[in-house]
C-alpha cells in the first residue's frame, strides 16, 4: 500500500509517497523564502500553487510509481496559515478526484508526532514539539494526543524569525541564529519565562531587542537567546516526563532541528535513565512524508472525508483530534 501525502501549513509545499511499513519511497519539497520580512500567506499560497505539480511529478518519479500505485491521498487539514492550507487542499482534492483515490484529512502536529514514533521505534514518547506557529509538549491519552505544556504567545520559530529580522537578517532566522551562536561565548541575562507547564516568548524578544540596541556582540546575544530558550524547553519537558512517568521523548518541527536544543534535551532524558530521538533534518521538518504515513495510519483505522467536507480547520489544536489507530 502506497499513500500520497501533501503538505502545506507554512512555509514549505511537500509531497511524500510512504508504504505501509513507513518507507519513504519519494519525498520532493520546496520553501517559499521572502525577499523581506516574515511569511506573507497569501505570498506562500501562491508560491505552493505554482511548485506542486512539479512536486507531485517530482515525487512519483523518485518512488517510480504511477497514479494506480496510490491507494489514497492525505493533506494537512490544520493547524496552519489559511491561504496556505487552501493551496494543499485543493491539490489534495483534485488527485483525489482524477484518481479516484479517498482523502484522508490528517492533524499536522500529529503527523509531526506518528513519523517520528515510526522511526524510532518507540511505542509511547513523548513529543517536544518545537516549530515556527506551534511550540508544544504533547503524550497520548485516552483516544487522543494531550497537550500537556505549549507557548501562550507566540511559538519558538516565530520568536527567531521575528528576532533575526529586527537585527536586519532575513527569513528564516533560526539557522542564522544558530550560527551565531556557535561563536558565542558570554550568558547575558534574558527573562526566563516558564509559567508552570507554559512558555512565553514575546518578552524575551523585547529584552533581547533592548540588548542590541546597547551595542552588545552579536554571537553573545544569539548564543544567550537559544541557551535561555532552549532551557525553558527542556524544562517543561522534563515536568511532562516526571508527571506522565515516561522515559523516551522524541522531537519534531523545523526549530528541533538545532544542535544545541537536540544536546539538551538529550542531556536531560539520559540523566534520567531514558532515550531521546530526533528525526532526519528532511523527516523532521514539514515533509509529505509524514503527512502520507499519518494517512496511512488514519486510513486504516477507517478515517476518510469526502471531497465535499475537507474544509481546511487553520486553529485545528493536537488536543480535539481522535487518534483511532491508537486506541486499546
Amino acid at each position: 500500500m502506497v499513500i500520497l501525502g501533501i503538505e502545506s501549513t507554512a512555509h514549505t509545499a511537500s509531497v511524500g509517497l510512504v508504504s505501509e511499513r513507513a518507507e519513504v519511497l519519494g519525498l520532493a519539497s520546496d520553501m517559499y523564502r521572502p525577499t523581506k520580512g516574515g511569511i506573507h500567506p497569501r505570498e506562500a499560497a501562491n508560491h505552493h500553487v505554482e511548485q506542486f505539480p512539479a512536486l507531485v511529478r517530482r515525487a512519483m518519479d523518485a518512488a517510480h510509481l504511477q497514479p494506480s500505485d496510490v491507494e489514497a491521498i492525505a493533506f494537512s487539514q490544520g493547524p496552519g496559515l489559511g491561504p496556505c492550507l487552501r493551496a494543499g487542499a485543493t491539490v489534495a482534492r483534485m488527485l483525489s478526484l482524477a484518481w479516484g483515490r479517498p482523502l484522508v484529512p490528517v492533524n499536522h502536529c500529529v503527523a509531526h508526532i506518528e513519523i517520528a514514533r515510526v522511526l524510532s521505534g518507540m511505542e509511547d514518547p513523548l513529543l517536544l514539539y518545537a516549530s515556527g506557529g506551534n511550540t508544544q509538549v504533547i503524550a497520548y491519552g485516552r483516544g487522543r494526543y494531550r497537550v500537556l505544556g505549549e507557548t501562550l504567545d507566540i511559538g519558538i520559530g516565530n520568536f527567531l524569525d521575528k528576532l533575526w529580522i529586527e537585527l536586519g537578517g532575513t527569513f528564516p532566522g533560526g539557522p542564522a541564529l544558530e550560527a551565531e551562536a556557535k561563536r558565542g561565548s558570554e550568558l547575558l541575562v534574558l527573562p526566563y519565562s516558564v509559567h508552570g507547564m507554559d512558555v512565553t516568548f514575546s518578552g524575551i524578544l523585547t529584552a533581547a531587542l533592548a540588548l542590541h540596541a546597547r551595542g552588545v556582540p552579536l554571537a553573545d546575544l544569539a548564543y544567550s537567546v537559544e541557551v535561555t530558550t532552549y532551557s525553558m524547553l527542556t524544562e517543561i519537558t522534563e515536568r511532562a516526563l516526571a508527571h506522565r512517568r515516561r522515559d523516551t521523548v522524541v522531537l519534531g518541527g523545523g526549530v528541533a532541528c538545532n544542535e544545541r536544543l537536540r544536546t539538551m534535551v538529550r542531556t536531560m532524558v539520559e540523566a534520567r535513565g531514558g532515550t531521546m530521538f530526533a528525526p532526519p533534518r528532511s523527516l523532521c521538518v514539514d515533509n509529505g512524508a509524514m503527512i502520507a504515513w499519518t494517512g496511512y495510519l488514519a486510513l486504516r483505522a477507517g478515517v476518510t472525508i469526502p471531497v465535499e467536507e475537507s474544509v481546511i480547520e487553520p486553529r485545528q489544536r493536537t488536543d480535539l483530534v481522535l487518534a483511532p489507530w491508537r486506541t486499546g
